[in-house]
């Protein structure tokens, strides 16, 4: 069976019914567990789902290796028939195990729920990225540092210019100055970031995404539970992932071409194209991330981010809303559960200040670094 046939295999089978999530920034006193806990206490209480409603716990390992479904379950006082926890969680990954678990029929309504202190910690992401002789020579101790290099390897092949990428950003902050979880709020103008100086060559500050504290938490149902439980469900329409675990045997790996797949396949698998999406959600623990996917899932033409933004196609105040809560540059870097909170927000309106009126698909895209590729189309309607 196909990838497309797969993905469209859950369409409109199962919805989230209920999003939330913690303050974010500095929390000190807690810890991860205790943070994922207090994000699916306050989605609990914010939807009116009770907790006897849960019978599916999905966790995501936070950085330093919190997380576990067994420690977050004792602590909800929880005995859902379905648990288990993702080493690499973030959340579209989260999400489509969720489904596989409810069309397998082992569970009806699962609990996603994500918790992290690293910010309060002191934890500062240095740490081998990928093959450890490649990090130890080269110093790939954070994410930058490969980012720096595929943004290299895109000015080489279309010319792309710093100020180019710094529209991401900037867009990225418009959105974040009316949302009052952002951790950064104060505008920033194209002119600004040139000024600033360099983070990891060519990159800077706000290219890269800020460590936060903080919770998370999405409920998915199975469609019929799910219009028992809100009468505003948030229907996942399609899925798809692919890998890059060759890694270096693959042609071109800065770049990652294998993203270029998933799109291929979620678009099929929804029922829903290209353009249809009235918002779109990356994965942005920085920015090149978002200039990689902009063009692998056909929104922007290879080498045409900065005109693309220009024109007005995509971003703040264009035709293509782009992370409207700030994304993970601007609001706080949540391993892109904060993305899929927002995009639940908008297509429910209820974003206040920063809503963008009338959305009924969103669809958010994430990466796990050289790894892997998912995709995630969400829709109020059913076709």
């Amino acid at each position: 069976m196909g990838g497309a046939a797969l993905g469209g295999a859950i369409r409109g089978r199962t919805a989230i019914v209920a999003a939330g999530n913690s303050a974010q920034g500095t929390i000190p006193g807690l810890s991860a567990d205790e943070l994922a806990v207090e994000g699916l206490c306050i989605t609990l209480a914010e939807s009116g789902i009770d907790k006897s409603a849960i019978d599916g716990l999905i966790t995501c390992k936070s950085y330093g290796g919190f997380g576990i479904d067994t420690e977050i379950g004792r602590l909800a006082g929880l005995n859902p028939a379905y648990s288990a926890t993702l080493d690499y969680g973030t959340c579209n990954f989260s999400l489509h195990l969720a489904c596989a678990v409810i069309d397998a029929g082992l569970a009806s309504v699962v609990a996603i729920v994500y918790g992290t202190n690293q910010r309060s910690a002191g934890n500062r992401f240095s740490h081998p990225l990928g093959r450890q002789d490649e990090a130890s020579v080269y110093g790939f101790l954070n994410v930058a540092g490969p980012a720096a290099m595929a943004f290299r390897r895109h000015q080489h092949l279309y010319g792309t210019t710093e100020a180019d990428l710094a529209r991401i950003a900037v867009s990225q902050r418009a959105y974040a100055v009316d949302n009052p979880l952002a951790i950064f709020r104060d505008p920033l103008t194209v002119e600004d970031y040139l000024e600033m100086p360099y983070l990891v060559a060519p990159l800077r500050r706000p290219d890269v995404c800020m460590i936060s504290d903080g919770a998370a938490c999405l409920i998915v149902a199975r469609a019929d539970r799910a219009r028992e439980l809100t009468g505003r469900p948030v229907h996942v329409m399609g899925i798809a992932q692919q890998t890059g675990l060759r890694d270096r045997q693959n042609a071109d790996q800065w770049m990652r071409p294998w993203i270029r797949q998933v799109a291929e396949r979620v678009y099929p698998a929804a029922g829903i194209g290209r353009d249809g999406i009235d918002a779109l959600y990356i994965q942005d623990p920085t920015s090149v991330w978002v200039l990689q996917m902009l063009e692998y899932y056909g929104f922007v033409e290879a080498g045409g981010v900065g005109e693309a933004f220009a024109r007005g196609d995509v971003g703040f105040g264009g035709k293509l809303p782009l992370n409207t809560n700030g994304g993970q540059l601007s609001e706080a870097y949540m391993w892109g559960f904060l993305h899929l909170c927002e995009a639940v927000r908008q297509l429910r309106g209820d974003a206040g200040p920063r809503q963008i009126e009338g959305l009924r698909t969103a669809q958010y895209c994430s990466t796990f670094g050289f790894m892997k590729a998912a995709s995630t189309i969400l829709s109020t309607e059913v076709a």
